[in-house]
């Protein structure tokens, strides 16, 4: 009879499509985290490159690393979503393919969480081109509401962890894009605030230009139906968030 091992403190999850330039270093930066009580649940989305292989041949030497194959494409949030369902850690954890943690990340935000006792935190982190070139550190405001994150998502998705001793376990709205942000608001509407770090512990790769993430209307168009379809706001309120969304916008920008 097979022995239940014990679960693992934090959970990680990482959907991951045709990733094979980047999920190498994305999984080593988990392997090199100074705490090493987790789990990376990698939920490999019916990729068509070899990156399904790099990650199998990785979880043979590294047993944390645990792969969960789909036979068809479903995007990012139904990805991540069997990820949580299957994850068995207290913490859960996001990191994308393409993305990379600071050694220290996990024991830094773990200790910042048990001390000031709350179901979800962030951190500053940087924002690197696909030639791994500094870009810009962004530096998010140190702690939201559900009325600030419909003004704007302030947590970066590579940087968030959620407590489900506190809150259970929360899922992402099924939709293209702004899935994470989904979350967040699901999250706040539980607890009153999250709280962020200053301290940069995360790489983000940053959208090209010429990407169709990039594009800031197609953007504009998926947070209105973020407040309309998945929030359930009235026009008004709608009205008032996007023209904060627009605003907000405009300013980073400049």
């Amino acid at each position: 009879m097979a022995i239940n091992k014990k679960p693992s403190l934090v959970s990680i999850i990482t959907p991951s499509y045709n990733c094979i330039a980047t999920i190498e270093k994305t999984i080593n930066s988990v392997i090199a985290q100074t705490m090493g009580d987790w789990e990376m649940l990698i939920v490999d989305d019916c990729s068509t490159d070899h990156s399904r292989e790099i990650i199998k041949n990785i979880s043979v030497l590294e047993p944390r690393v645990k792969l969960i194959e789909r036979a068809w494409n479903a995007g990012p949030a139904i990805a991540r979503n069997i990820a949580i369902e299957h994850a068995q850690g207290r913490y859960i954890a996001f990191l994308d393919a393409d993305d990379q943690w600071h050694p220290t990340k996990l024991e830094k935000q773990l200790n910042f969480m048990r001390e000031k006792n709350i179901a979800l935190s962030y951190t500053a982190y940087n924002c690197l081109d696909s030639d791994g070139n500094h870009l810009r550190v962004y530096k998010p405001i140190l702690k939201v509401t559900y009325a600030d994150m419909l003004k704007s998502n302030r947590i970066g998705c590579l940087t968030a962890i959620y407590d489900t001793h506190k809150i259970g376990k929360v899922y992402m709205p099924n939709i293209s894009k702004r899935q994470d942000l989904g979350l967040w608001l699901r999250i706040l509407k539980q607890v009153d605030y999250a709280l962020g770090m200053d301290e940069i512990l995360a790489d983000y790769l940053a959208v090209q230009a010429n990407s169709v993430s990039s594009n800031k209307a197609d953007a504009a168009k998926y947070q209105w139906r973020l407040y309309r379809e998945i929030e359930k706001l009235n026009l008004k309120q709608s009205t008032f968030y996007f023209l904060n969304y627009a605003y907000l916008g405009l300013k980073k920008s400049s």
